[in-house]
């Protein structure tokens, strides 16, 4: 199977489950002209693993793309640490949305499917010197909404409603589901 992402986390999920992943990605422009966060978000996905699978058509092609969401804002990856920071104390002390669209295709199997997960996360207050030590840690810098939650932005969250793993950029037991009502087990994981 092939990974189109360069996220470390999301190939940990998976090579956790035994996939044998290749990695190849492409880069696309992350801008969807689709209505509403969720269908921006699944387009964005789509449009990342079609890049790679018009070129490997033949393989099942992996891949997904995260965002936060907080009163109707999308934050993405922040651009610099100021763009950090700004995100860090929009967070604080309140509930935020974190969906994961991931999409997997096979040109040659005809498949091409798109879902999304959605998550809530509910982050403490969080002081002035807590973010300047996170942002000079340099985790929130390549991380949708500025920190990771597998990560030293553990220490923000009070609890989560949802899927950690979708959450952390790869919503692995829906996205079993799906192999599972196209017919894939889990023996047969190795061999995709």
């Amino acid at each position: 199977m092939i990974l189109a992402s360069k996220s470390p986390r999301r190939k940990e999920i998976l090579e956790q489950l035994g996939f044998q992943l290749k990695i190849e990605s492409k880069d696309i422009e992350e801008i969807s002209e689709k209505i509403g966060i969720i269908n921006q978000i699944k387009d964005i996905s789509c449009k990342k693993v079609l890049a790679v699978a018009e070129d490997n058509q033949e393989d099942y092609v992996v891949g997904a793309d995260t965002l936060v969401e907080i009163n109707g804002v999308a934050l993405g990856k922040p651009k610099n640490k100021e763009d950090a920071k700004r995100m860090l104390k929009l967070l604080s002390g309140k509930s935020h949305r974190v969906i994961t669209a991931y999409t997997l295709i096979n040109l040659k199997k005809n498949i091409n499917i798109t879902n999304s997960v959605e998550s809530i996360v509910y982050f403490k207050d969080i002081s002035d010197e807590e973010i300047e030590w996170y942002i000079n840690s340099g985790e929130p810098m390549d991380k949708a909404g500025a920190y990771g939650i597998q990560g030293l932005g553990a220490i923000f969250v009070d609890k989560i409603d949802g899927d950690f793993f979708s959450i952390m950029g790869f919503p692995i037991n829906h996205f079993i589901k799906t192999l599972n009502n196209l017919g894939l087990t889990i023996k047969s994981l190795d061999k995709i």
